[in-house]
C-alpha cells in the first residue's frame, strides 16, 4: 500500500476512536468546573509561595486527586446512588477547604484587604453602613438579627439534605448552582481576604451590640469558627438568596416560610458589623449568576 494511503487509513481509524473516548469522559456540572478550578488555583499558588511539601499544599493536592477519582468512579458506575455520592463530595470538601483557608490564604495573600473594601464602600455609597446604623442599635434588634444570622446554618444544611433526598434531576441543578457559589466565593476569599468591620473597625464603633441568648451564642460561634478571611463576597447573602429563589420555583412553601428570616439575614450582615456593603452587593450578583449556571446543562440538552 502506498505510504500516504496507509497514513490516511490510520487517521480514519484513529479519529472515531478518539471521538468515542472523548464522549466517554464524564460531563462536568458547573460547580465541578468552578470548585476544581478553585482547588487547582489555590494549590498552584501554595506551591509557588510555600513549596510542594507544605501541609496545606499537600492537602489541596489530595482534594484534587480525590475529586478526580470520585467524579470518574461515579460517572463510570452511573447509577442514581453514585450520582448522589458524586454530588455529596462537594459539601464535604468545601467545608473542609473553608477551615484550611485560615492558614492557606495568609500564605498566598498575607495582606488583609479591609481598607480596600472600605474604600470601595466609600466610593459607592460614601459611608460605612455599619457605622450609619449605630443610632438604631437596640438589644431587641440585636437579638432578632443575631437569630437570623445563626438561622442561616439551619437553612443551608436543611435545604441541602432535603434536595439530596429528592428528585435527582432537581438535585443536580440545585447543587450545580449552590456549589458554584462556593467555588467563586472562596476565590474571592483568597483574592481579597478581610476581617470585616466588627474586627477591622472595632475602635470606630461607639455603641456595643448588646442582646441576650442568641446575641451571645452567635458572637461566640462567629469568633470561634471564622477562618478570618471569609468576608468578600458574602456567602451568607449569596447562598441564602440562591436557596430562596430556587425554593420559589421548586418548593414554594419553603420560600414563603423562610422569606422573613432571609430578609432579616441580609440586614443582619450589616447591622452585626460582619460585612461591608460591597460584600453584600457581590453576594447578590453571585446568587443570580449561580441560578443561571445551575440551569445551563439542562438548557444545552434542550438545544441539542
Amino acid at each position: 500500500m502506498v505510504p500516504s494511503l496507509q497514513s490516511d487509513v490510520r487517521r480514519c481509524s484513529v479519529a472515531p476512536a478518539a471521538v468515542a473516548a472523548l464522549q466517554r469522559l464524564p460531563r462536568l456540572l458547573p460547580h465541578e468546573w468552578l470548585c476544581g478550578l478553585l482547588l487547582v488555583c489555590v494549590w498552584a499558588r501554595l506551591v509557588w509561595t510555600i513549596g510542594f511539601f507544605a501541609r496545606d499544599t499537600i492537602l489541596f493536592l489530595f482534594f484534587i486527586a480525590v475529586n478526580v477519582a470520585v467524579v470518574a468512579f461515579c460517572a463510570y458506575r452511573g447509577t442514581d446512588f453514585h450520582w448522589r455520592l458524586r454530588l455529596l463530595f462537594y459539601p464535604v470538601v468545601m467545608n473542609l477547604v473553608y477551615f484550611i483557608l485560615k492558614t492557606a490564604v495568609p500564605s498566598i495573600h498575607p495582606t488583609l484587604e479591609d481598607e480596600t473594601l472600605q474604600a470601595v464602600d466609600r466610593w459607592l455609597i460614601g459611608m460605612d453602613l455599619s457605622l450609619r446604623l449605630e443610632p438604631w442599635v437596640h438589644p431587641a434588634f440585636t437579638e432578632f438579627f443575631s437569630f437570623c444570622y445563626l438561622w442561616y446554618l439551619f437553612y443551608l444544611f436543611s435545604s441541602q439534605i432535603e434536595y439530596l433526598l429528592g428528585d435527582l434531576k432537581i438535585l443536580k441543578t440545585y447543587y450545580g448552582g449552590l456549589f458554584s457559589i462556593y467555588g467563586v466565593g472562596y476565590m474571592g476569599y483568597s483574592t481579597l481576604p478581610a476581617l470585616g468591620p466588627y474586627l477591622a473597625m472595632a475602635g470606630e464603633f461607639q455603641v456595643a451590640l448588646e442582646g441576650w441568648w442568641f446575641t451571645q451564642i452567635t458572637s461566640e460561634i462567629v469568633l470561634a469558627a471564622s477562618n478570618r478571611v471569609d468576608i468578600f463576597p458574602s456567602l451568607h447573602v449569596a447562598n441564602s438568596l440562591y436557596i430562596l429563589l430556587f425554593d420559589l420555583r421548586h418548593k414554594p412553601w419553603r420560600f414563603w416560610l423562610y422569606l422573613v428570616p432571609c430578609a432579616g439575614l441580609f440586614i443582619s450582615t450589616i447591622y452585626l458589623r460582619y460585612h461591608y456593603f460591597i460584600d453584600i452587593l457581590c453576594g447578590l450578583v453571585l446568587s443570580v449568576l449561580a441560578l443561571w449556571l445551575s440551569a445551563l446543562p439542562e438548557r444545552r440538552k434542550h438545544e441539542q
